[in-house]
């Protein structure tokens, strides 16, 4: 699943075409992903301004001119394809490109300036809700939710490569981690993301950035994915 660099990654290819912009159009190609979507979801989304992109963890959110925001989340499989009258938007320098099957085209968004903005699905892991802005931090995805870029959007990839980065074994309970070394710990998690969110992410299965390209950030890796294979450390 798309970690927090990922997912910033996309945010920033979506940003230029869809923040600031009116949606002239949207048309769901069926009437769920992962979960069912929510009840006139197109429209509700038809004719509405998208005030700006944020992102909370693993979602990306925008919101409304009309008091809702659209909460997108990318599943296993979920990708954004873009297409402007100026050409593909590219965000980043990637890898190689994917072109996504039309038949997993589930939702187009189509804004007022001429993009074309398509989510594709091939699994159906990923899923699309409207929620009122002003109950978005009560909702249930995002209560409990932990600080943003310390906790929020962390899984095992930049785990493993932070904790690494700390001294720290990944076999210690969270809850014996000596106070000293959480301060160390906060600033090489924060390290790690920054340079991954640099690069475009990590290219794991079926991910691809809002362009289509792959990440890179796999090719920094210091031990996640890198079982019995020697440590980068000098003098380990």
């Amino acid at each position: 699943m798309p970690e927090l660099p990922e997912v910033e990654t996309v945010r920033r290819g979506l940003e230029p075409v869809l923040s600031g912009a009116r949606l002239s159009s949207v048309r769901a190609n069926r009437p769920d992903l992962r979960f069912p979507l929510p009840d006139g979801f197109v429209q509700r989304l038809i004719g509405a301004r998208i005030l700006r992109l944020d992102r909370r963890a693993k979602y990306i959110l925008a919101p409304l001119d009309r008091g809702d925001t659209l909460v997108m989340h990318l599943g296993m499989t979920g990708r954004f394809e873009i297409a402007a009258p100026e050409g593909t938007v590219r965000p980043g320098d990637f890898a190689r490109e994917v072109t996504p099957d039309d038949k997993h085209a589930h939702v187009v968004f189509q804004t007022e300036d001429g993009a074309t903005v398509t989510y594709f699905d091939p699994r159906r892991f990923g899923f699309m809700d409207l929620i009122p802005t002003d109950r978005v931090s009560h909702h249930a995805w995002f209560a409990a939710m932990g600080p943003e870029r310390t906790v929020a959007g962390l899984g095992n990839i930049y785990v493993c490569e932070a904790l690494h980065r700390s001294g720290i074994s990944p076999f210690k309970p969270s809850g014996g981690i000596a106070k000293k070394r959480l301060g160390p710990l906060t600033a090489a998690i924060k390290e790690v993301l920054a340079e991954a969110v640099e690069v475009g992410g990590s290219t794991l299965k079926d991910f691809a950035a809002a362009d289509g390209a792959l990440g890179y950030f796999q090719h920094r890796f210091r031990v996640y994915d890198r079982e019995g294979e020697s440590c980068p450390t000098p003098a380990c």
